[in-house]
């Protein structure tokens, strides 16, 4: 698994998210890659889809040399802007294959690059952590350029994707544009499973210990994502157990 932390594109690291990358391999017996990719305003789009495309390739043909063995499928995964990454990613790659395939995505209250008003924004835009106020921020440091498919995740074809979690959580103004993304993924033919994570707020898996429903949301992403990684990969039974790697890029 590939991890790409969340933090609208400019805030973020390694260290912020890496409890939760450990509950992560614990959980799924998996070893995880976590990408340190560049930040915005010093690297503005598209540095970041970059990166993590580029650290993408660099794990499906050379991450035998960091985890000791040959990999057979990766998973990509993250949280806010690391969900929309991850999924851009898993677009390059389907397009352009790796040495490795992509067998599943993991997307955690992803942010789509879709602007447009929801209900969801409107009724979540204040007091309930992530703002509209700090929506607009990010996108302003972030300067992606809109209806581009290294930022919007609808602007293209979906058949052929992988197998994906979209996990959304319902006080989120993020909901609803994840919950179009998961639909439409459907619609495209793609094996979906979708969860929301009822009366939670943006940023709750990294929050356990302040929130203690997240630990069940958590398990509940985890199970399911285990489901989705058995279903695509026959031999599972052959991966490291509970191997743990991490990745830092710098451009």
């Amino acid at each position: 698994m590939l991890y790409f932390h969340g933090g609208g594109f400019v805030l973020g690291d390694l260290e912020s998210h890496h409890p939760f990358c450990l509950e992560m391999a614990e959980t799924l017996d998996l070893p995880i890659v976590s990408i340190d990719y560049r930040l915005a305003p010093e690297h503005s789009w598209p540095a970041a889809p970059e990166d993590a495309e580029a650290a993408a390739r660099w794990c499906a043909k050379a991450s035998g040399q960091v985890l000791g063995r040959d990999v057979t499928g990766l998973v990509l995964a993250g949280d806010s802007a690391g969900a929309n990454l991850a999924a851009v990613t898993s677009r390059a790659l389907r397009d352009t294959p790796a040495a490795a395939a992509v067998i599943a995505q993991a997307l955690v209250y992803p942010t789509t690059g879709d602007d447009r008003q929801t209900a969801s924004k409107s009724e979540f835009n204040e007091g309930y952590f992530l703002t509209q106020t700090a929506i607009d921020w990010f996108n302003e440091n972030y300067a992606a350029l809109a209806g581009d498919p290294r930022y919007d995740l609808l602007a293209s074809d979906l058949a052929g994707l992988p197998a994906t979690l979209v996990v959304t959580a319902g006080l989120d103004p993020l909901r609803d544009e994840g919950r179009a993304y998961a639909a439409a993924l459907v619609e495209a033919g793609v094996n979906v499973i979708y969860r929301e994570a009822r009366g939670n707020i943006h940023g709750c898996f990294g929050m356990a210990a302040a929130i203690p429903s997240s630990t069940a949301d958590i398990a509940g992403a985890l199970t399911a994502l285990r489901l989705l990684v058995d279903d695509s990969l026959p031999h599972t039974s052959d991966l490291p157990a509970g191997g743990r790697a991490r990745f830092r890029t710098d451009g």
